[in-house]
């Protein structure tokens, strides 16, 4: 029989078994131990493990003990289980130091530096008009007003000759209004939400108490002032035995809603088509408190930039309703009266925080959004 064949020896002679042969288990774990330190990663020590271990002379050697006598595999397995000894706490070793570098790799590799900018496009907002929109309907619909939509794309007839505006007026020549092709067609885009409050006095009996809303168009330039494109809202009330006194109540009570319990209003006689008698309505300027006069940065008196000194701001238009246009409407105005107010609300966004820019608030920035929060 050759010496590296297995097969029953009688007598035993550790010389015919090469694989046991303790130099030669030793050449295995030095051999072993040289590929587990030459891996340079998880994987090359991966296949040095079984290379070596699994497939390797020591495991070569640990088959050959099954062909020993009994008397020669205690000796035999006491070298062999040595030789896997050593193999196993150089691999485990290997493997804890590999580990780490991993591990110290990926922390440098895979740092986040949270001081940086994120790439992640900004959440949205809500339009500061669309808030405060809410906040003026919120004024009338916790007093019992239902708030009241209607068409941008509306007739002549309801934009203008239902409200006592005659043929003859300026305000139905075409530099102030847009008519829908054809220009003779009798429709336009709407110029006023007051169309709203005919449309609800020709489907409703009295008693109203609506507040519509909504945009409308008009033929300006866009400017820090002005823009084409805005929106409105207005109040309209018509039961029986309506006065100014009631008008002025309204008023205060949105008012006060708005910018501050205790806020001052004033009234000056003026003219609409649509409302006899017509009023505009001032309010106490809420950041100077009426004085006229605030206290700048540097410590000076200076006049108050929000209501350029006069202590008062411009409301809007309001008045009860025109006689002309309560029987357009199919109502009799000796039964029933009414009043109507509004303003513009962009107008009121602008009051209420200080908006100097009309483009500000049209140009659609997510960032100018962004700065009124969640309300306002």
């Amino acid at each position: 029989m050759r010496a590296d064949m297995s097969g029953p020896n009688t007598p035993y002679d550790p010389v015919e078994v090469a694989a046991l042969d303790p130099a030669h288990l030793q050449e295995a774990v030095d051999a072993a131990r040289a590929a587990f330190a030459a891996a340079r990663d998880l994987d090359e020590l991966k296949a040095a493990r079984l290379a070596h271990v699994d497939r390797g002379a020591v495991a070569g050697a640990r088959r050959e003990i099954a062909a020993l006598p009994p008397s020669a595999k205690a000796e035999a397995g006491k070298r062999v289980g040595a030789a896997q000894a050593e193999l196993g706490r150089a691999l485990a070793a290997r493997t804890a130091e590999l580990e780490a570098e991993r591990d110290e790799r990926i922390l440098l590799e895979e740092t986040v530096d949270v001081t940086r900018p994120t790439g992640r496009r900004p959440l949205g907002a809500r339009h500061p008009l669309e808030l405060t929109t809410q906040r003026l309907q919120d004024a009338f619909v916790g007093t019992g007003w239902e708030v009241v939509e209607g068409p941008e794309v509306e007739s002549e007839w309801m934009n203008f000759d239902a409200l006592n505006i005659g043929p003859d007026h300026p305000a139905r020549q075409m530099q102030d209004t847009f008519f829908v092709d054809p220009p003779d067609g009798g429709i336009v885009l709407r110029t006023q939400t007051s169309p709203i409050q005919i449309r609800t006095m020709l489907t409703r009996t009295p008693p109203i108490y609506v507040v519509g809303t909504g945009k409308v168009f008009r033929t300006d330039e866009l400017d820090a002032t002005h823009t084409p494109v805005f929106h409105q809202i207005e109040a309209l009330a018509v039961d029986k035995g309506l006065t100014m006194a009631h008008l002025r109540g309204a008023i205060d009570h949105f008012v006060r809603v708005m910018f501050g319990a205790g806020t001052r209003t004033r009234v000056r006689a003026s003219y609409f088509p649509f409302t006899e008698p017509s009023m505009e309505t001032d309010f106490q300027c809420f950041a100077c408190h009426g004085e006229g006069r605030v206290t700048d940065a540097k410590g000076a008196t200076v006049a108050c930039p929000t209501c350029g000194g006069s202590g008062w701001i411009e409301l809007g238009g309001s008045g009860m309703v025109n006689r002309k246009v309560l029987r357009a409407c199919g109502i009799d105005p000796d039964v029933y009266t009414g009043f109507a107010f509004g303003l513009g609300i962009e107008r009121a966004l602008q009051l209420r925080h200080g908006v100097t820019d009309m483009r500000d608030i049209v140009e659609g920035d997510v960032r100018f959004s962004q700065q009124f929060g969640l309300e306002v």
